[in-house]
């Protein structure tokens, strides 16, 4: 099934496709994560995981309408082209890109940091640089070498992610359904940490759009993608409420310690325990590495099939049927990120980046309804109020955030602008030559 278009092969089942949204979602954060979140809201932390939950699944319901009407690869990048035009789908496209490559770059940190407790010298300079090429590069090359590879490789690290998540999760609610931790009494919580709250949750339930971007190798990209985000939605919600309970159970106040599902792993299950989790966080960092190289170097690929980047970018080899220089292309974006940066840096970039074509697809359901009244695909009951909804929500959690990185935000948008100049030059010089 290679499509003679791009000579990518549809090699994606919905379970599959299901399985790399799950592993796009799941990455690093969920192993500090649930710490935070209860040094804000306390007890209230898991209703917050619910409403983040909740609030995260209006905008993947506008992503799942919108994604059904494309076949493609490019997942937003496309999405954000056909409903507001070029300048509007190339910052998305460069948006996307940013945070994408942000936030693995802060899981690959999160990396070498579990790593450190196996292997104390792995925060040293040399070191670290040989683990962050080695798992990086590792990783590109079994992406390199097809889309089936890169598949089943998401595949195995979506399930050993979950497991010894459900494992923690398992040993913690007998304690915290027969001795759970005391709180005290919970007095009222400001609306700021709140808002807090939810700005960080919204980061650990991000990342599912990088699974859209590789519609050009998905079996039945129509059908599959909406099916694909709302099992996914379904799963991280459950996994994260489940971890937080037994967080703010069995640790109660303690909850805020920086590595809370080791330490309800300890008291649990003891040291192996412990350890366990500290090998899960492994396991996690690998699997979404492994996601968005299958996913993201699509979307620079579907930018230049688009004539918006050199054709470099949609390079296909005619060997393993994969877009071979925009998956190297990323894979040197990613390490060059996760060298120079810290984990709180990148996590912050992505989010800025991330909440802005959120909106903006959000946007694209009310666009593309009047555009393509009779497209197939998936029809949300009540779109465009969710859509405006999901608007709304990004809008509000974007006040948020800090604006320490404007000026990397600024430096994107004015590349976006220029990548828009170049690309309308070229597109006038193809279609003098003609």
């Amino acid at each position: 099934m290679t499509s003679p278009q791009t000579g990518l092969v549809r090699a994606i089942g919905r379970w599959s496709l299901a399985a790399l949204a799950v592993n796009s979602i799941i990455g690093s954060g969920i192993f500090g994560l649930p710490a935070t979140v209860a040094g804000l809201l306390g007890r209230r932390s898991v209703l917050a995981v619910l409403i983040a939950g909740a609030a995260m699944g209006v905008i993947m319901a506008c992503f799942a309408e919108v994604a059904s009407q494309f076949s493609e690869a490019g997942g937003p990048y496309l999405y954000a082209r056909t409903a507001f035009g070029q300048l509007t789908g190339i910052l998305v496209g460069w948006m996307l890109y940013l945070s994408q490559t942000a936030a693995p770059a802060a899981s690959a940190n999160l990396f070498v940091i579990y790593l450190a407790e196996f292997w104390p010298a792995a925060k040293e300079p040399w070191p670290r640089f040989v683990i962050l090429t080695l798992l990086v590069g590792v990783l590109a090359a079994i992406n390199a070498r097809g889309a089936r590879q890169g598949t089943a490789v998401s595949n195995v690290f979506t399930v050993a992610k979950i497991l010894p998540l459900l494992m923690v999760v398992l040993a913690g609610a007998a304690v915290t359904m027969i001795h759970p931790a005391p709180w005290g009494a919970a007095g009222p919580m400001p609306a700021s940490a709140w808002m807090k709250a939810m700005g960080l949750l919204i980061f650990a339930y991000g990342g599912f759009e990088s699974a859209l971007a590789p519609m050009s190798e998905a079996k039945n990209p129509g059908r599959d993608a909406a099916f694909a985000l709302f099992v996914a939605l379904v799963v991280c919600t459950v996994i994260y409420a489940l971890v937080q309970w037994v967080v703010v159970g069995v640790l109660g106040p303690g909850a805020t310690t920086d590595r809370p599902l080791a330490e309800v792993a300890r008291i649990t299950m003891g040291n192996r325990g412990a350890a366990l989790v500290a090998i899960g966080a492994l396991v996690s960092v690998c699997g979404l590495l492994s996601a968005k190289l299958l996913g993201m170097p699509r979307v620079t690929f579907a930018l230049a099939k688009g004539g918006d980047l050199p054709q470099l970018f949609a390079a296909v080899s005619p060997r393993f049927h994969t877009p071979w220089f925009s998956i190297l292309f990323y894979a040197a974006a990613v390490w060059g990120l996760a060298m120079v940066g810290s984990f709180a840096w990148n996590v912050t970039l992505s989010v800025v980046a991330r909440l802005f074509y959120y909106a903006v697809i959000c946007g694209a359901l009310i666009a593309l309804r009047r555009k393509q009244p009779l497209a197939a695909g998936f029809r949300l009951p009540g779109g465009p109020v969710l859509a405006v909804l999901g608007i709304g929500i990004a809008v509000a959690l974007a006040t948020q955030v800090d604006r320490s990185k404007s000026l990397i935000l600024a430096a994107t948008v004015g590349a976006a602008l220029l990548n828009w100049l170049w690309a309308r030059r070229a597109g006038v010089r193809a279609e003098v030559s003609e």
